[in-house]
């Protein structure tokens, strides 16, 4: 009982922790950045956007509402979104597959995204689409990769997990092939579709926040409804499927969830690596692992660490910007190895 106590008490000071960093993060990426104004500025102008909106008039550029706006309020938004979607998905698939090192392009999203976006980069017609050609791709090739990836891996009706890694590096290996074929075969657009496949979230508007937005939240929301299957999940499909859980179902209705929300997530910030391996393992070691904690305490953790990857990446070359994708590259390879130590015993 004591401990019971001990781990909600844990839990909550997590949270608190993380709510209370998530909203420090956000107002200090919200006051610095590149354009030609100081912090203070910054920090009156904001003031006067909640006050009195987008006319807002006070000792600050009058240029500095629209900034906030358009330009830095939306990719706040975007980079909160993401993390929290990829951050949710990697904990799923490392609940339903036993394994901390189930990650959100587990089943060939990543591969399917990269040639979606590849393909509407290099393909002109597509442009009639105009500047939702791509993320439109990208979702459509995130998704296709998956179905297929699923309907490989089922044989004989029954879908394992050894059949659904073999399949998604099998998939995934293709359609990479066929993204680097099309890279090599015009190179006029290479520049364009590895400054995407690194990911960034240069390009948030407020359209693709409200878009990507709902999709996320229904995702993330269906997850919580299914943690305690997932945690039954842990204790092996047997005792699962002897306390009444379908299995079979459950794992793959969560897939496709999870996978979808990745999808949605990538396809408006390229592609972004790591987190959705990095957070549930690091949330789970800080309030365990039961689902009905770790899906929460992950949103959080996820949207606060992809900020602040997003914050560094716009101003630590300032005007220039790195990819984000570079920024949790560098954070998540040493962690990775680190993880792959630890749970191989090297």
């Amino acid at each position: 009982m004591a401990t019971s106590e001990s781990r909600r008490r844990t839990y909550r000071l997590v949270m608190l922790a993380l709510v209370i960093a998530l909203l420090a993060t956000i107002i200090t990426a919200t006051v610095i950045g590149a354009a030609g104004m100081s912090v203070g500025e910054a920090f009156r102008a904001l003031a006067g956007l909640l006050r009195d909106g987008i006319d807002a008039v006070g000792d600050f550029p009058d240029w500095a509402p629209r900034l906030l706006l358009d330009l830095r309020l939306p990719r706040i938004a975007l980079a909160l979104i993401v993390g929290a979607a990829l951050s949710t998905a990697g904990a799923s698939f490392q609940g339903i597959f036993r394994n901390p090192l189930a990650e959100p392009y587990l089943l060939g999203v990543s591969a399917g995204a990269a040639l979606g976006a590849t393909v509407a980069i290099v393909w002109k017609p597509l442009s009639a689409l105009g500047i939702y050609a791509l993320p439109l791709l990208a979702f459509a090739g995130a998704v296709g990769a998956a179905f297929v990836v699923y309907r490989v891996a089922t044989i004989g009706g029954r879908t394992t997990t050894a059949s659904l890694l073999l399949a998604g590096v099998a998939v995934g290996s293709t359609l990479t092939a066929i993204t680097s074929f099309l890279m090599v075969a015009t190179e006029r657009d290479l520049h364009t579709v590895v400054v995407w496949l690194m990911g960034g979230l240069s390009t948030a508007s407020r359209t693709k926040v409200l878009v990507t937005l709902p999709v996320v939240v229904a995702g993330f929301v269906y997850m919580m409804l299914m943690a305690r299957r997932m945690n039954l999940l842990l204790m092996g499909e047997e005792r699962a499927r002897e306390l009444g859980i379908d299995s079979r179902r459950t794992r793959r209705n969560l897939m496709i969830v999870a996978s979808l929300t990745t999808a949605a997530a990538v396809s408006f910030s390229g592609l972004i690596g790591f987190i959705g391996l990095m957070v549930p393992h690091i949330m789970r070691l800080v309030v365990g692992p039961d689902h009905r904690r770790l899906l929460p305490a992950a949103a959080l953790f996820g949207a606060l660490l992809l900020l602040v990857a997003d914050t560094v990446a716009r101003t630590v070359m300032a005007p220039a910007e790195i990819p984000v994708g570079i920024i949790t590259a560098v954070a998540g390879g040493p962690f990775f190895l680190y993880l792959l130590r630890a749970r191989k015993g090297i």
